[in-house]
């Protein structure tokens, strides 16, 4: 299933807070987010700037973001794009939204990624 996706310009970064605590404001700022919790933690995903120096946080991602949107029956979507990235041995962060799929790679695995993917079938889109 060739698709087509986009790379964002931004660097982001994932953070781990504890589960019971507020989310904060620097964690819903800039153009693309996503905050999750679960009883172990409160994770979130934002770029990577706006994380204070003092969060538990891994930086240097770079994303992917899928051409949607994606039909909730559709299958194999993500499938065709992790695999070529797991046969380059590019470690990979998910999230999903309503619309599509967003794929992050560290940055310095960037360049492998998209030959990877594009040797697949896959598009990148150009501005």
């Amino acid at each position: 299933m060739p698709l087509t996706f986009s790379l964002l310009e931004e660097t982001f970064a994932v953070s781990r807070l504890d589960p019971t605590d507020a989310v904060p404001t620097w964690a819903i700022s800039g153009a693309f987010f996503t905050v999750s919790r679960s009883s172990d933690e409160l994770s979130v995903l934002c770029e990577a700037d706006l994380v204070p120096p003092d969060v538990r946080s891994e930086g240097g991602w770079r994303a992917l973001k899928l051409h949607g949107p994606f039909d909730f029956a559709l299958t194999g979507v993500l499938a065709s794009i992790l695999a070529p990235l797991a046969q380059a041995g590019v470690g990979i962060f998910a999230v999903s939204t309503f619309d599509t799929d967003f794929i992050l790679v560290k940055a310095e695995r960037l360049d492998d990624a998209l030959s990877a993917l594009q040797s697949a079938g896959h598009a990148l889109a150009r501005r």
